[in-house]
């Protein structure tokens, strides 16, 4: 199938400078380029959907605004270039937060700027539909992907290189910050491969004592020590026909890191207490928030173990340098949080985005799920404003509430007792700002209480 046309209207009622503008477009030969005079017969052609459409700020049967918002109701994927005679700031403002992407003046050196636009958005609308393609093709089987998302070139990146993962065995080493993501992209590699069908089963490298580990990865025999009174498989056995993820890896004591070689090596294992080796098929997925290579220079990670793990590496970027993200990861929180709570949508004010934008995320996806939790839970009307956006270690509010990682209850209750703080433990006031009943609110402090 032929692809579409890269569609551009111009909507101008000056003759000549309408003649300008579609001469100037049209020598790029892969532009289709169709003009109006006014914004009723622009509307009116909408159906045929334009890529981009070029729209004189002072129509003689419509402003300039009008047309903006009536297009972005009926398409809002169309991509609106605002030309004017002048420069009003606040003009300007209004109409590049109604969803316009550009404002252009019309002056000597229109030609080249519009030329630049045009192509920078022709840019993004190719990007996306990577996106789009690539998604499809990495979400066919794993629905949950759906929390991979942006349009940002790291994000396109990470998607490519886990389509490429799918299609072999090979061992994928993941790096990034804690928050980045990681397990989820683990998950995305599994559930998209041919071992889908098999368990995916997760360790945290971190989180099992120095000494429980090996009996964890490897399992042991009844009677392999002290308290143990059964045969126990460990995760290699267990993850047998699928895929092993070792989250944290660089937190591995090094006098275990052979027996992972060795096990690696040999495809089989060795159950503490027992002398027969246990043979195992797991693909192997690590991730770590460490360079190896220098904890390789420290001394607190085996050269050998670096080469058998590293496979293909996919490293993810932090949510600071991924641009726009953040705002379409922040609406996608939004919208699982209200559906989970049974809530009415909430939208967010530019000034919400803006404060989003301007924050380094140092906890990253993760910092972000729980900041637009909370600004939703605060938001007492349908829209999210900067004062609902709480970051950092939310001094203004919560204190040192994410100091800790507790489950979502335990938020909430934390959450209660906060605006109880507040408001001088007025539960009616406090209940009708969380939009909370009463009862609901004495629940929760009953459940704290047994803790």
């Amino acid at each position: 199938m032929p692809e579409k046309p890269f569609k551009i209207f111009v909507v101008e009622d000056d003759e000549w400078y309408n003649r300008l503008l579609v001469h100037t477009l049209s020598l790029n030969p892969d532009y289709e380029i169709q003009s109006f005079i006014n914004g009723k017969d622009c509307l009116a052609n909408l159906h045929q959907q334009p890529d981009i459409i070029t729209l004189d700020y002072r129509l003689p049967d419509m402003k300039g605004l009008e047309v903006l918002k009536q297009i972005k109701e009926i398409n809002e994927d169309i991509q609106i270039i605002l030309i004017s005679e002048q420069i009003d700031i606040e003009v300007v403002v209004t109409l590049l937060q109604q969803g316009a992407y550009d404002y252009i003046v019309k002056s000597k050196d229109i030609r080249e700027r519009l030329l630049n636009t045009v192509s920078n958005i022709r840019q993004g609308c190719n990007l996306k539909k990577e996106i789009v393609n690539l998604r499809k093709e990495v979400t066919k089987k794993y629905t949950d992907q759906s929390n991979i998302i942006g349009n940002s070139a790291a994000t396109l990146k990470t998607y490519e290189l886990i389509e490429k993962a799918t299609r072999t065995n090979i061992t994928v080493t993941i790096t990034g910050e804690t928050g980045t993501g990681k397990e989820l992209v683990a998950k995305a590699i599994h559930y998209n491969s041919n071992r889908s069908k098999q368990p995916f089963v997760a360790v945290n490298v971190a989180a099992i004592p120095k000494d429980l580990i090996e009996s964890e990865l490897f399992g042991h025999e009844k009677g392999a020590f002290t308290g143990a009174a059964f045969r126990r498989i460990g995760k290699f056995e267990e993850a047998n026909g699928g895929t092993l993820f070792l989250d944290e890896m660089a937190e591995m004591d090094i006098s275990l890191q052979a027996k992972l070689l060795r096990a690696l090596q040999e495809k089989e294992i060795i159950r503490i207490g027992s002398n027969h080796p246990v043979k195992t098929d797991c693909r192997i997925i690590i991730a770590t928030n460490k360079d190896l290579q220098e904890e390789i220079k420290k001394g607190n990670f085996r050269q050998d173990l670096y080469y058998r793990l590293f496979g293909l590496p996919i490293e993810l970027q932090p949510l600071r340098e991924r641009g726009n993200d953040v705002i379409i990861l922040a609406r996608h929180f939004i919208n699982l949080f209200c559906k989970e709570n049974n809530m009415k949508l909430k939208s967010l004010t530019a000034e919400a985005s803006t404060r989003l934008l301007s924050y380094s995320f140092p906890g990253n996806i993760r910092e972000l799920k729980s900041v637009i939790e909370l600004a939703v839970t605060l938001a007492d009307q349908n829209e999210i404003t900067a004062d609902h956006i709480v970051l950092g270690r939310g001094q203004d509010l919560l204190g040192d509430l994410w100091n800790e990682e507790l489950s979502l209850r335990e938020y909430d209750i934390r959450i209660v007792k906060k605006f109880l703080d507040k408001y001088d433990n007025n539960i009616k006031l406090v209940a009708e700002k969380l939009d909370l009943g009463v009862a609901t609110i004495y629940r929760m402090l009953k459940e704290d209480n047994k803790e």
